[in-house]
């Protein structure tokens, strides 16, 4: 039985703490926050401990800790966890800085210890079908390649000021399944975007509504669309042409039932928020986690995936806000 750290009793944490539990060879058995109410509540619920970060990490007892605070904590809490010898499963992002991030891979290598950052995207059964089609040849060679990423509605201006921008806190999933399904980063991202959902965002210095081009060394081009509105649900589709044919993964709904009569035909919205879209997806992404850590295998989702969608989000940051195309040059974005 592999004993469980979460550090972190947020919405996020909660979301984990429910796959640790359900994971027949996890056990949750400490729990942190800087809401200490929060950590006692959470940790009551599943016979756990409410404590220290630090106590957690230093704990000799604990075998893995996964991170699931605020993200200008990651970086340090995955330096002393790895340190500490324990198996790591970070949330993304890696850090809000590339050079910050950076850094933390360094100080990792040194420790020998892998570290798992949670793109938890990937674990989406329909995203991964695409994937094996992809890698058994059945479209041929992937040329093409479509994501839309919608939410419904946009948070608070208070989350956007300390979000890192749309382009590191929301789009940063969909740069990370790009590399995932090509296999690798681009070296070249050209982004646009606008506040047009709330001047209020703008005012912020962010955007809400942006389009992505992102281009590799071989040709290869991937087109992502995000918005923060969405108002009939969470919008999430892929869509990847290829050499000899075509893979698309859709929206998954509400329910499963069609209408049709003589005025038409309707179906279900989809799903609404990312807990409902995407719960199965972090089930398996800690069904992985533990996994690798019981075989001693590599990560599915390493620490340089993590620095690598980072890299593309710090493009785009600065493509949209120089109207240029931003090259990536040893992992680092250059403009011109």
């Amino acid at each position: 039985m592999i004993k469980v750290g979460l550090l972190g009793a947020g919405r996020i944490g909660n979301v984990h703490a429910k796959s640790i539990a359900a994971n027949a060879d996890s056990q949750l058995v400490a729990v942190s926050d800087v809401n200490q109410a929060a950590a006692e509540k959470l940790a009551a619920g599943y016979g756990a401990q409410a404590r220290s970060s630090l106590d957690i990490i230093h704990d000799p007892s604990i075998d893995a800790v996964l991170i699931a605070t605020s993200t200008d904590t990651h970086a340090g809490l995955i330096e002393a966890a790895a340190a500490a010898g324990k198996a790591v499963l970070c949330e993304k992002p890696v850090d809000l800085s590339l050079e910050r991030a950076l850094a933390c891979q360094a100080a990792v290598a040194k420790t020998g210890k892998p570290v798992m950052i949670g793109f938890n995207r990937r674990f989406d059964p329909n995203f991964a079908a695409v994937k094996r089609a992809l890698e058994a040849g059945e479209i041929g060679k992937g040329e093409l390649l479509s994501i839309t990423s919608f939410d419904p509605a946009p948070p608070p201006v208070s989350y956007i000021q300390v979000s890192g921008g749309l382009f590191r806190d929301m789009a940063i999933h969909d740069f990370d399944m790009a590399c995932w399904i090509f296999g690798g980063a681009p070296v070249e991202v050209s982004a646009v975007g606008t506040s047009i959902v709330d001047p209020a965002i703008g005012e912020a210095g962010d955007v809400d509504t942006a389009v992505i081009t992102l281009r590799w060394a071989d040709g290869r081009i991937a087109v992502i669309k995000n918005s923060r509105r969405a108002v009939y649900g969470y919008d999430q589709r892929l869509e990847l042409l290829g050499s000899t044919g075509l893979l698309q993964a859709g929206n998954v709904l509400e329910n499963t039932v069609n209408k049709v009569t003589t005025a038409g035909a309707t179906s279900a919205k989809p799903e609404y928020f990312f807990l409902e879209r995407y719960m199965r997806a972090y089930e398996a992404e800690w069904r992985a986690f533990i996994d690798a850590v019981k075989a001693g295998t590599g990560y599915p989702v390493t620490l340089q995936d993590g620095v690598n969608a980072l890299a593309v989000a710090e493009a785009a940051t600065l493509s949209c806000k120089t109207g240029q195309t931003v090259r990536l040059k040893d992992g680092r974005p250059v403009v011109g």
